[in-house]
């Protein structure tokens, strides 16, 4: 009988390229969400790179589904502006993210064996 945890997970999967984008960049540590944006540019040479209202929409579903939390730890005010939210992943999140990069990884063995990559 799967746990309860697998069949979320389940639920959740497949997770939108954005959305698997920021709980990778969250699995490296914190992050508020211009850092995160910064860091999805960076990861994906800038092919991938959301507006505000896209960002923050998959950070709020995020949030709603449970898979990314808002952490209370602030670095020194000195070094940053009070206004940012910052976010951590959770470990339904890390969950997700591991199935989705298994998921993946099984639909390039399938095309591999179709298509000569």
């Amino acid at each position: 009988m799967p746990k309860q945890e697998d069949s979320k997970v389940e639920d959740l999967l497949p997770l939108p390229p954005l959305s698997f984008h920021l709980l990778l960049s969250l699995l490296e540590g914190e992050r508020h969400g211009y850092a995160l944006k910064r860091e999805i540019l960076a990861r994906t040479h800038k092919k991938l790179n959301p507006g505000p209202s896209l960002l923050y929409g998959h950070i709020n579903r995020l949030l709603e589904q449970g898979l990314i939390e808002e952490s209370e730890e602030r670095p020194d005010p000195h070094l940053d502006d009070q206004r940012r939210r910052y976010y951590r992943i959770t470990p339904l999140g890390r969950d997700c993210t591991r199935a989705e990069a298994l998921r993946m990884q099984e639909l390039v063995r399938l095309a591999g064996a179709h298509v000569v990559l």
